[in-house]
């Protein structure tokens, strides 16, 4: 029951992640792509900067922005704030639940430093914070001066927190920190950054004073970094998932370079929006950016054997011998097809997800993702596809309960 209870909790908080993040995305988009396609007008009111007319669901909007704010403020204002600390609040929840809870499992790599558990949470939180305030300090200092000195000195910044973390972390936790420093900082603009600037821009037109146009123009600085930001970030938090882009000792790079790629993309939409012809020539860069990720992922890849380990050896001793030999013989005849060295279905190069149930060992390390993927959910074999039955699976469940009760009592 308790396993079953922390599954739902953590899809529930995926699902409201999923939610805030599409609903911040959105919404920062929609704005970035509104004040790139505004307009000036001769017969704009006072003080503003452009309009722009859009259809939309059956209906027409005329939009116009101020640089500064308007003469009077109207009787509402909508601030567009909660998506983001929704999103990262329940992101935040998701790494405490998965990461910092399993610590010793998808953070630590005793081979790189043995750190005991809580060693690597406060290493974590304490990087989080540290990324902040030297994005925020390169930020400062930097706001005057050529824009693609501070876009190269954010690129310097995040490769460098990259490869830290490689060499501390395991490759997933590793993988995994550095996306949510970056998230950190996207959702520190928002609170630390463009909220209070904009706060300051109504207080000072209620007060009957003149607004400081520097809050604007910070605020727009830090709304843009996080457009560019965005698609790196979505595509750290989906690459977790996938072990070739995080289980390599190049990672970092892989990371350096998808900031790059994810610019280019959102650089291309942007000019786009602004009614220019679309630079089509980042396509040329961008394949050229993904095959070297590609080859870096390749040559940076470890030796994936799975090799036994004294934890491992001293367990098999202990499981009822019967139970280890019923569930061996049905996950290696129902599921090691797939999950082998050299797969047997045609067009599978290699084991899904890199997990081989092909011994003992490989059994007993996975038995966590086997018991959940093929008796808690039935996910596995996809479409049921070798057969597994009912009684098959119980037996497979067997044996993860005596793996537990064995880890529980030593």
């Amino acid at each position: 029951m308790i396993f079953l209870l922390q599954e739902w909790i953590e899809i529930i908080l995926r699902w409201l992640h999923v939610i805030a993040g599409i609903a911040w995305i959105g919404s920062s988009f929609y704005f970035i792509a509104l004040d790139l396609s505004l307009k000036q007008n001769k017969d704009l009111p006072s003080k503003s900067h452009g309009e722009a007319w859009q259809v939309h669901g059956g209906g027409f909007y005329h939009l116009v922005k101020y640089l500064v704010a308007p003469s009077r403020l109207p009787a509402e204002l909508t601030w567009f704030k909660w998506e983001a600390y929704a999103t990262w609040v329940s992101g935040f929840a998701l790494l405490a639940l998965i990461y910092y809870a399993g610590a010793e499992l998808y953070m630590i790599d005793i081979v790189k430093y043995d750190f005991e558990k809580y060693e690597a949470i406060i290493i974590s939180i304490i990087g989080i914070i540290i990324g902040w305030l030297l994005y925020d300090l390169i930020c400062r200092m930097a706001l005057k001066t050529n824009v693609y000195v501070l876009i190269i000195a954010i690129l310097i910044l995040v490769s460098s927190m990259s490869w830290l973390y490689s060499e501390l972390f395991s490759y997933r936790g590793a993988y995994m920190q550095v996306g949510t420093v970056l998230g950190t900082i996207m959702v520190a603009n928002v609170l630390m950054i463009i909220i209070p600037g904009q706060k300051k821009v109504v207080t000072s037109l209620l007060s009957g004073e003149e607004p400081d146009p520097k809050h604007g123009m910070i605020a727009k600085q830090r709304s843009l970094h996080n457009n560019y930001l965005t698609l790196p970030v979505i595509f750290i938090m989906i690459g977790n998932h996938y072990p070739f882009v995080y289980a390599t000792s190049y990672s970092w790079i892989i990371i350096s370079l998808i900031l790059i790629i994810g610019a280019l993309i959102r650089h291309f939409f942007n000019v786009k929006h602004t009614g220019e012809n679309p630079p089509y020539w980042v396509l040329f860069p961008i394949i050229i950016l993904i095959t070297l990720s590609i080859y870096v992922s390749e040559i940076g890849k470890p030796n994936l054997e799975l090799k036994n380990n004294k934890t491992t050896v001293k367990l098999i001793p202990k499981i009822p011998e019967l139970i280890l030999s019923n569930a061996q013989e049905i996950i290696v005849s129902k599921c090691s097809m797939c999950h082998s060295k050299e797969p047997l279905w045609e067009n599978m190069r290699s084991a899904p997800k890199l997990i081989k149930l092909e011994t003992t060992e490989d059994i007993i390390n996975n038995i966590d993702k086997i018991y959940t993927h093929s008796v808690i959910s039935f996910a596995m074999p996809p479409g049921n596809i070798s057969f597994l039955e009912s009684h098959e699976r119980a037996e497979i469940g067997k044996l993860y309960e005596a793996i537990s009760n064995i880890k529980n009592n030593k």
